[in-house]
Order: C-alpha cells, then sequence, then structure tokens
C-alpha cells in the first residue's frame, strides 16, 4: 500500500495508508461522530474546504450509489479514516468507496488512530492540516498546513452556489420519498429498473424561493414533500428579485464558510424581513442570526454528526439531532425581538430561533438529516404551517 500522512498546524502528525486519489491537500480538519453516511458526509458542500475524519472505525461498508449523493460530486478536500472495507456489500452499491474518490481526485488516508485524532482536535480545538499520499517529511507537511486555507473569514459560498436559477424538479420524479424493497406505500408507488421504491408526492399548496448557499438534495425533497414547489436561486439574489418572484415563502439553506463574511446575504435577507414566510436551517439560521441584529463565533471544534441532543424551549421536548457547522449564533447578541427557541445539551449553544414579531424562524440543525435520525423532520411540516397561516391572516 501506498503511504500517507497527515499533518496539522500544531505539529501533530499521523502515519497511514493511501486510498483514493493521490495528492496533496490542505484545509481546515473537522471529525463527524455518524454511525453511517460517509457519503452524504463526502458530497454535503457544508464540507467545502475542510478535511473530514469520521470517528466510526468502519468506512465503506456499503458502498457508495449516484441516490444517496447530497451535490453532484464530493465537496470534501480529503478524508480521513480508520480502516477501510475493501469489499463494500450492499444492493444498492454501484462502486466502491475506493474507485469513487479515486474518479472525483479527492485523497484519502486510512490506518489513522481517528480515536487519538478526534481527543486532539476537541483538546486542541479545530485547526487547519496537510493531507498527502506524496513522499514529504513531516516538517514540510506540518508548513503546509500552517499556510493553507482555513475557515474563519472565508466566502466558500460563492464557490458552492448555484450560477443560475432553476425550477427544482418541475417533474416530480427526484423528490418521490424512497423506502425498502420491502416495504409498500398505502397510496401507490413506483420501482426503478435498480430495485428502489418511491412513494408518490402531494400537490403543491404553495411556491417558495430558496436561496442555495451549497444547498442538500434532501432538503428540496423535504420541503417538495411536504407540498411546496421550490425556485432555487444562487446565493447573491437580491431581496428586489425575490420578491419580484413573489414566493409564499422563501428558505435558506445550509453551507460552508464563515457566516461573518456574508455581509451580501446578510442585507438581502435583511430586506425580507417581514415580508415574507422565512425558514432557515444551519448557514440559513446563522445568516439570519445576523438579519435580525445579531452575530455569530466560532467553536472550538464544531458539532458534526448524528447524535447532538437539542432540547425545545417552548415544549421542553429533546430530540437527537444531525448537525454539521463549525460557528454558532451569540444568543447575548441577539435583539429583544428574536427569541432562542433551542440549545444544545452538550455546550448550551444556540439551535434555533424566532422573531416574536413576524414570521420567520430558524434552526442550526437538519430536519431532512440524510441519512438520520429524523427527529427533526417536522420543522418543514411547520414552515408549511406558517405560510398557510400568514397567507389567511
Amino acid at each position: 500500500m501506498m503511504k500517507a500522512l497527515l499533518a496539522l498546524e500544531d505539529g501533530r502528525v499521523f502515519h497511514g495508508e493511501a486510498f483514493g486519489a493521490t495528492g496533496t491537500t490542505t484545509g481546515e480538519i473537522c471529525f463527524n461522530t455518524s454511525l453511517s453516511g460517509y457519503q452524504e458526509v463526502l458530497t454535503d458542500p457544508s464540507y467545502f474546504g475542510q478535511i473530514v475524519a469520521m470517528t466510526n472505525p468502519h468506512i465503506g461498508n456499503y458502498g457508495v450509489n449516484v441516490l444517496d449523493e447530497e451535490s453532484g460530486c464530493p465537496q470534501v478536500r480529503g478524508f480521513v479514516i480508520e480502516e477501510l472495507t475493501d469489499a463494500p456489500s450492499n444492493w444498492r452499491s454501484e462502486e466502491s468507496l475506493d474507485e469513487y474518490l479515486k474518479r472525483h481526485a479527492i485523497p484519502g488516508i486510512q490506518e489513522v488512530d481517528t480515536r487519538a485524532l478526534t481527543k486532539h482536535l476537541r483538546e486542541a480545538g479545530a485547526m487547519k492540516a496537510c493531507l498527502t499520499t506524496e513522499p514529504m517529511i513531516p516538517e514540510e507537511a506540518v508548513s503546509r498546513a500552517r499556510t493553507g486555507d482555513g475557515v474563519v473569514g472565508m466566502d466558500f459560498v460563492r464557490e458552492v452556489t448555484v450560477r443560475e436559477a432553476f425550477d427544482w424538479d418541475p417533474d416530480d420524479a427526484e423528490s418521490r420519498p424512497w423506502q425498502l424493497v420491502q416495504s409498500t406505500f398505502p397510496d401507490g408507488g413506483v420501482c426503478d429498473p435498480l430495485g428502489n421504491v418511491f412513494g408518490m408526492l402531494p400537490p403543491v399548496r404553495h411556491r417558495v424561493v430558496a436561496y442555495d448557499f451549497g444547498m442538500k438534495r434532501n432538503i428540496l425533497r423535504g420541503l417538495r414533500q411536504r407540498g411546496l414547489a421550490v425556485r432555487v436561486v444562487p446565493a447573491d439574489t437580491s431581496a428586489e428579485d425575490v420578491l419580484a418572484m413573489k414566493p409564499d415563502g422563501v428558505f435558506l439553506s445550509n453551507g460552508p464558510g464563515d457566516p461573518a463574511a456574508l455581509d451580501y446575504i446578510h442585507a438581502a435577507v435583511r430586506g425580507l424581513l417581514g415580508r415574507k414566510p422565512i425558514f432557515g436551517i444551519c448557514l440559513g439560521h446563522q445568516i439570519l442570526g445576523y438579519a435580525l441584529g445579531g452575530k455569530t463565533f466560532k467553536l472550538k471544534f464544531g458539532h458534526r454528526g448524528g447524535n447532538q441532543p437539542v432540547k425545545d424551549l417552548l415544549t421542553d421536548r429533546v430530540s437527537i439531532t444531525s448537525q454539521n457547522h463549525g460557528f454558532a449564533v451569540d444568543a447575548d447578541s441577539l435583539p429583544s425581538d428574536a427569541e432562542v427557541t433551542h440549545i444544545n445539551l452538550n455546550d448550551g449553544t444556540v439551535e434555533g430561533l424566532r422573531s416574536k414579531s413576524m414570521p420567520v424562524f430558524s434552526v442550526q440543525y437538519h430536519p431532512e438529516a440524510a441519512p438520520g435520525p429524523h427527529d427533526a423532520g417536522y420543522f418543514f411540516d411547520q414552515f408549511a404551517k406558517l405560510i398557510d397561516e400568514t397567507k389567511a391572516g
């Protein structure tokens, strides 16, 4: 096996074996605690500019398939795991993880003590790293890590947003809910040539505009599955242009980078406040915080994984949530009109907020949660209900 090296900017070095593509890459390194969903992690645009380490020791078990992609290609700069499965076993698998990363020119390193790496990042905090499969002494790799791009101050949204507006799934072919082959839908369903079974979609109730800051496909599916037809627009679309489309509501998506670096987006969303119902997720939540007058700060090592406990302060209900973010809204910076609705039970940070006077709300975590958990899926229904109430009243 070809040797590989992972070097952190503080001088810590991990040796391993290369897989995926060959080459050298730099970026902020972070860890994800999900037990499954490595393909969704790889293709989530929120990871643009980052090297991702999985804490689950066995990765690649079920291979890769096109239906589970959250965007058209992997968005990470590098991938770090403990053990790669050589022979994936799943009826939906179309290629191995190794082949997939080779095809998309993403370098990976395996045989890394990811437990030690994760503990180090939790103690020392997020930092830049260099992953290389090329012959390189550790000191040079550490130097490259230090001079590479981080995340603070970076506008990565411009790199991942769509270039032109488009209507999502006008033929209702990509949003149908997927189910296990053994399952059946009460309203019928369809089966594709590969054996995937899909349910039917409800009729369109409302039309919304969705800002694409690096949106996952399953968010679009989740909106359409609640009867919301979606017009996707680039991140630099003005409030005036959005209002000219006469939407029933506006959605703010997830995305990568530093929310403080997105002044042009803050201004656009500020221009929509009080004029349309607004729902934001992840980066969209942070942007809404800025539009309302708040600020964000960088977390020590972020929240990434499918096991983050969140408390709803309005109901005292606790949900296990899927998250991927390195920044958080500063509760003390919010104006009196903004109410914190959800908190993270691990560190008390803001996980949800709403306006007391306008029909806008947001959550820091992912209701679409591909591949899960699905505790928070009701937020899409809540958005549709908010539009109903606004139009009625």
